[in-house]
């Protein structure tokens, strides 16, 4: 099926730090052809580090594209060259200051694949260590620690609107 949908043309219209849009000519099955533009991103982790007593290690930041503070499990982009499991071990360190002992995969999903190639690969983050955080560009996040019931509240709430954090807590529950 595929194969059904062929690009005629292909041209890089921005290129930033952490993403780049491309302009596609994609010729239809029934010979139409539609121009469509997708932000090309190398992918993301996120985890749920839970602490012995059933805590969750959250994040607090300001999102300029949600216009607020938000509250949300540890996440970052994926380095070139970097797995999702170092990444998100690196991730812990900078954001939290915990190095997870234990990482279990949850799932992998597209936030959104009508405009994007961007995968989140989350993770349960177990055996939690403190460790000295090295913020890199995370000075601003501020560590948060809750019971998982109030996560669940704040989700249930419509406080927390992040889809990694949802999904994450979802699976977490799922186990």
């Amino acid at each position: 099926m595929n194969d059904l949908y062929k690009t005629k043309q292909s041209r890089e219209i921005y290129r930033g730090p952490f993403f780049s849009l491309r302009e596609y000519l994609v010729e239809y099955p029934d010979g139409g052809e539609k121009k469509r533009i997708i932000l090309e991103h190398p992918g993301a982790v996120a985890a749920v580090p839970l602490l012995p007593d059933g805590k969750i290690v959250m994040v607090r930041q300001f999102r300029k594209a949600a216009g607020r503070v938000t509250l949300e499990i540890p996440a970052g982009k994926i380095d070139s060259g970097e797995s999702p499991e170092d990444c998100i071990r690196r991730e812990l360190i900078e954001e939290t200051g915990y190095r997870p002992g234990r990482l279990r995969h949850l799932r992998s999903y597209y936030p959104s694949f009508g405009i994007s190639t961007e995968i989140i690969h989350v993770f349960l983050a177990e055996n939690l260590q403190p460790t000295r955080r090295t913020p890199a560009d995370e000075s601003y996040l501020e560590p948060v620690i809750l019971p998982l019931e109030e996560v669940k509240r704040l989700i249930t709430a419509g406080k927390i609107m992040d889809s990694k954090t949802i999904i994450g807590i979802q699976e977490l529950e799922r186990m």
